[in-house]
């Protein structure tokens, strides 16, 4: 696949394929004869992991990480399942606290849908 096509799929830039490349995060990518990228569907699924761990908030740093743990085989396995398990406790903490920002949205909101059905419309904080 072209790297127009697999950004297509995977909605994300070209630009980004390229820069996940140079710094690491995508395996090499084979190229034709004439030098362009040819992704495989081996490819796509690791474009995808990084697509999801990024948007989950883990930092370019930790996935380099992990992607070199990861080519030194599975000597490493114990160290990479290690690696995801502090990842997933640091997003757990971060879930927890969305959610009591939600909360306080929540009620945020309720006291001016109160405030904005009553005559005085005037709010203390």
């Amino acid at each position: 696949m072209t790297i127009s096509e697999v950004s297509k799929k995977c909605n994300i830039s070209a630009d980004t394929l390229r820069y996940y490349e140079k710094v690491g995060l995508i395996s090499f990518v084979n190229r034709t004869s004439g030098g362009l990228r040819d992704y495989k569907e081996e490819d796509c699924k690791q474009i995808m992991f990084v697509k999801c761990m990024r948007s989950a908030g883990l930092s370019i740093e930790v996935l380099k990480k992990y992607f070199d743990l990861f080519k030194r085989g599975k000597r490493t396995l114990k160290t990479r399942r290690d690696l995801l398990a502090t990842e997933r406790e640091k997003l757990k903490k971060h879930l927890t606290e969305l959610q009591d920002t939600i909360k306080r949205l929540d009620y945020k909101i309720s006291v001016y849908d109160k405030a904005l059905k009553s005559k005085d419309k005037e709010l203390k904080f």
